[in-house]
């Protein structure tokens, strides 16, 4: 005897990958993975491996704080623990480089999956912002050691260090959502991005105290994202206090435009991606 099919004709085909992950939970997955498989790549065939996320922020402090030390401590003695001044912004700006630049190619060099498997695009720019995450959760053992070393205390404060991170992190998958859509249309944004990573880290208070700067210098400092990130974290670990309301407030606005604005411009480009890459 036949058997009748009870399917209702409107139930959608969900297929076994569907099944075992859930669209709001695929994204996640595949990001989990891809972070594992960049992570595996950059340790690959390298004898030191993890240790070198700590050791290159702490050879970076060793050299910067040999040539700057003497010179930022005659000027401004308000710094304090000069070495942890530098390891505090170098790191930070080290995060918000790699995952910008990182990002800002993650679209191209996907080009072959996103030819080959149907996939949300915006999964890759995240991705890589993910990954200078965990990177930067490395190099804070490096902190960790420089405020060992030099007897630093770790105060409560110092649990105002994840949102600040969070903050950044917001930052930065705008910035790199925006610049990898603008890089598959416009290679020379690759080129470009060099250079204003360049004069950005010398407009950036990283081994130089902001009250050296004449007032015209100190009053475009507020128009700079990373010097109000920067601020936070110094203000938590250096300086051991809360971060000031102009501080918490510019770091959220920047956040929050930043990743208004990529979103916008990665979502109403996204699907002549194909085209060009």
């Amino acid at each position: 005897m036949a058997t009748v099919d009870q399917t209702p004709a409107s139930a959608p085909t969900i297929s076994a990958r569907d099944a075992w992950y859930p669209s709001r939970m695929r994204d996640v997955f595949i990001l989990r993975q891809l972070v594992a498989k960049d992570f595996k790549l950059k340790y690959r065939r390298s004898i030191l491996g993890v240790a070198w996320s700590v050791l290159n922020p702490l050879l970076m402090m060793l050299v910067m704080a040999a040539v700057f030390s003497h010179f930022m401590r005659t000027n401004d003695p308000s710094i304090g623990n000069y070495p942890l001044y530098l390891i505090l912004g170098n790191t930070a700006f080290s995060l918000m480089n790699d995952a910008t630049n990182n990002g800002m190619r993650s679209i191209i060099d996907a080009a072959s999956l996103l030819k080959k498997v149907k996939i949300n695009r915006y999964v890759f720019p995240v991705q890589k912002v993910l990954f200078a995450v965990v990177n930067y959760a490395f190099s804070l053992i490096a902190i960790g050691l420089v405020m060992l070393f030099f007897r630093v205390p770790i105060t409560p404060y110092a649990l105002l260090l994840p949102v600040a991170i969070a903050l950044l992190a917001t930052f930065c998958i705008g910035l790199s959502l925006l610049l990898s859509a603008a890089s598959v249309f416009f290679r020379d944004v690759i080129h470009l991005w060099s250079v204003v990573i360049t004069a950005w880290t010398y407009a950036t208070p990283l081994f130089y105290s902001i009250s050296i700067l004449p007032d015209w210098m100190v009053k475009l400092e507020t128009f700079n994202p990373m010097f109000h990130y920067i601020t936070f974290i110094r203000d938590v670990m250096l300086w051991q206090t809360l971060p000031s309301v102009t501080t918490v407030i510019g770091c959220v606005v920047f956040a929050v435009v930043s990743l208004a604005v990529g979103a916008f411009v990665f979502r109403t480009h996204e699907r002549k991606f194909i085209l060009y890459i």
